[in-house]
């Protein structure tokens, strides 16, 4: 199955690429690795949530930003390659979470983005991960993700 096949069977679709919101390129190829630009929870030009994750943004929301980050990271990796049969491997994936400073639920946010992965590529979609706190993220969105993928 396709990336978009497996995506649809859980009731997903890939976005289209999220503008930028600064100067930077939604995604990059070099050699045999795509990086992506931080993804912010945009759905329709939209964030799905803004605030801190522990105060505003309750966790389960934050999963559900931190699932469209992912998505969004996807479809900006699509857009480098042209279609998603390339990808051998999701390498590491980056989620920043802006939470209050009591907050320790980072990497269950993170968890969001990560099954997203796993749904999306299958076995290919195991990856290395850092689940970072932040005091605030741009448009004070709760969750951003960016990825590195391995290419063929």
């Amino acid at each position: 199955m396709s990336v978009e096949e497996r995506l649809a069977a859980a009731g997903l679709e890939i976005p289209p690429v999220a503008p930028p919101v600064a100067v930077y390129v939604p995604a990059v190829r070099s050699g045999s690795y795509v990086y992506t630009s931080g993804q912010l929870p945009l759905r329709d030009g939209k964030l799905l949530a803004v605030g801190k994750v522990g105060g505003s943004v309750t966790p389960e929301v934050a999963r559900e930003c931190a699932q469209q980050c992912a998505l969004n990271a996807i479809a900006a990796v699509r857009a480098e390659l042209g279609h998603l049969g390339l990808v051998t491997r999701v390498v590491k994936a980056v989620i920043f979470v802006a939470s209050t400073p009591d907050f320790t639920g980072q990497p269950q946010v993170a968890n969001g983005a990560s099954e997203l992965l796993g749904v999306a590529f299958g076995e290919a979609g195991a990856h290395a991960r850092s689940a970072v706190g932040v005091s605030v993220l741009p448009l004070d969105a709760p969750v951003e993700v960016e990825l590195i993928v391995e290419v063929a």
